[in-house]
């Protein structure tokens, strides 16, 4: 590598961002509230509402997105007994990258009769863009989980399409230090042309995924009971003492109309208020 060229990537590295937020909750005298908070970088944690059974905290990135280079972690710890719904301020925006990608690391403990819902709000690819996620999860043997995750390729809104692009998605899920779920999404070159695929997206350009732990038949059978009210496809399964359900819509409006449907069957809780703003 010439002179110019290693300076040009050294340039660019310094002007990547690290940003890192931990938070750990705890149950007191019948509510859940902040035990620990550490911030770093563009992120913040804000917990808007008092202590609760179920205490709220939203994710907030001050930057206003995620460029190429950056790197993003997020730890949630969840004490034993305690009961924490995490959602986003925002869609989460992954921009356009000249060559290295964006890389998030999500980091999720539960004790002992704990709760945690992950309901972040959306992650919206922009075209050449390129992220690469891992989320891990630790509950413990009577922990219970609900997790959704949505991405959008482009801002339909606005006319946009991911014509190329990569994302690459790593989940692991362990209860009581035993590996119950694994999965990994690699999406790399030309994005639109094969979310076309009818096995893939049918042409969709939102997808999502929810995780249910514990889960089993019942919730499966109440979600699939909605039927042809659903505005995009969706399927739900169970086995291992776990349920995944997967949804892709041509939009992330029908999506998000689809999955709201399936938070209402699998959460005895209403959603995260900014869901509705």
């Amino acid at each position: 590598m010439s002179g110019a060229a290693a300076n040009a990537v050294d340039t660019f590295a310094s002007n990547r961002a690290v940003s890192r937020v931990a938070l750990a909750v705890a149950r007191h005298a019948g509510v859940t509230r902040r035990a620990r908070v550490h911030e770093e970088g563009s992120l913040r944690v804000r917990c808007p509402g008092p202590p609760a059974a179920e205490l709220e905290a939203v994710l907030v990135n001050t930057a206003g997105g995620i460029a190429g280079g950056d790197h993003c972690e997020i730890d949630v710890n969840v004490a034993p007994g305690a009961a924490l719904v995490v959602t986003t301020a925002a869609a989460e925006k992954i921009y356009r990258t000249l060559a290295p990608a964006a890389t998030v690391d999500v980091k999720l403990a539960v004790g002992s009769g704990g709760a945690l819902a992950w309901l972040p709000q959306e992650t919206i690819l922009f075209d050449r863009s390129r992220l690469e996620r891992s989320i891990t999860i630790d509950l413990a043997e009577d922990a219970r989980l609900v997790l959704a995750e949505v991405i959008v390729f482009g801002r339909s809104g606005m006319g946009e399409t991911v014509h190329a692009g990569a994302l690459f998605d790593r989940w692991r899920l362990r209860r009581g230090g035993r590996l119950v779920h694994a999965e990994g999404v690699r999406l790399d070159g030309a994005v639109a042309a094969r979310l076309a695929e009818p096995a893939i997206a049918k042409g969709g350009i939102a997808i999502a995924t929810v995780l249910l732990a514990p889960g089993d038949d019942s919730a499966v059978v109440a979600i699939r009971a909605f039927g042809e009210s659903f505005r995009g496809e969706v399927g739900a399964s169970a086995w291992n003492g776990i349920a995944v359900v997967r949804l892709a819509a041509a939009d992330g409006a029908a999506l998000r109309h689809d999955l709201v449907k399936v938070l209402s069957v699998v959460r005895a809780a209403p959603l995260p208020r900014l869901w509705s703003n």
